[in-house]
């Protein structure tokens, strides 16, 4: 188990059922961005990620 597995259950037990838009993602990792500006570069590699989860390799 890594370190960041804690967070992601904890995200899915708590937010679990809920139901968010990309958009709405997409402001809360800005926000999370201005007020940690040092995963800038994380922040912005998973961002990378998930918009292009879809793309053949």
């Amino acid at each position: 188990m890594y370190y960041t597995d804690r967070g992601i259950e904890e995200l899915e037990k708590r937010r679990g059922e809920e139901e968010v838009s990309l958009a709405w993602v997409a402001e809360q990792l800005r926000t999370f961005t201005d007020l940690h500006p040092e995963f800038e570069t994380a922040v912005d590699r998973l961002a990378t990620w998930l918009a292009r989860d879809d793309d053949d390799e």
